[in-house]
């Protein structure tokens, strides 16, 4: 391939002739006029390859990085959930109404405002789970029939308010873990005034 040459400005022109001046030239050879200096070719520009009906040629895709695993973190033991209050077991229930079974403990909440009957039942479950006692019985009362909502002084009147209440306490998550199921006592232990109520054992 012919080098392409450029011709040299003026100040490299003055420059060589003061060098040929004071050169001697080969035997056979002319002192040049005008000099010029030869340039490398050029690279030509290289061209992709072209991909073929095979599918060679393309260029190469970069690697993919390999995917990052999120950091490890234990998850803590689950617990197993507390079953639903039920109501007491055939047996229990037979036996309790025919007498050949009595309650282990007894709790009167009668004379008792909502706050001091509430404190009441949760303590008094909390020992008989100390105790490991079985059955035990709630004393609610059964209310006034047909009294009003409100005393004759605008206040609160509560007969009848622990009966409707206590059931939904004793399904209160912070006495699930003592309390299995209940129901309404016989008529010997109180009937519509009382309630039995089952407690779990311990290391049950």
């Amino acid at each position: 391939m012919s080098r392409r040459r450029r011709t040299l400005s003026t100040e490299e022109q003055r420059l060589w002739a003061h060098v040929a001046r004071h050169v001697k030239p080969l035997p056979g050879r002319d002192r040049p006029e005008e000099a010029s200096v030869a340039l490398p070719p050029a690279p030509e520009p290289s061209m992709p390859p072209m991909p073929d009906a095979s599918g060679k040629g393309k260029p190469a895709r970069p690697a993919k990085p390999p995917p990052t695993l999120p950091p490890y973190r234990p998850q803590p033991p689950s617990v197993p959930a507390t079953p639903p209050v039920s109501g007491l077991e055939r047996r229990e229930r037979v036996a309790l109404r025919r007498g050949s079974r009595r309650v282990e403990a007894v709790l009167d909440l009668h004379g008792m405002r909502q706050a001091e009957a509430q404190g009441a039942l949760i303590r008094f479950l909390q020992q008989c789970r100390t105790m490991d006692r079985g059955i035990v019985l709630i004393i609610t009362g059964k209310g006034g029939v047909g009294v009003p909502e409100h005393g004759p002084f605008g206040a609160g009147d509560e007969r009848g308010v622990l009966r409707r209440q206590v059931p939904h306490w004793l399904r209160a998550p912070d006495l699930r873990p003592f309390v299995v199921g209940f129901e309404e006592a016989s008529l010997r232990d109180g009937g519509a005034g009382a309630l039995y109520v089952r407690l779990r054992r311990r290391g049950k």
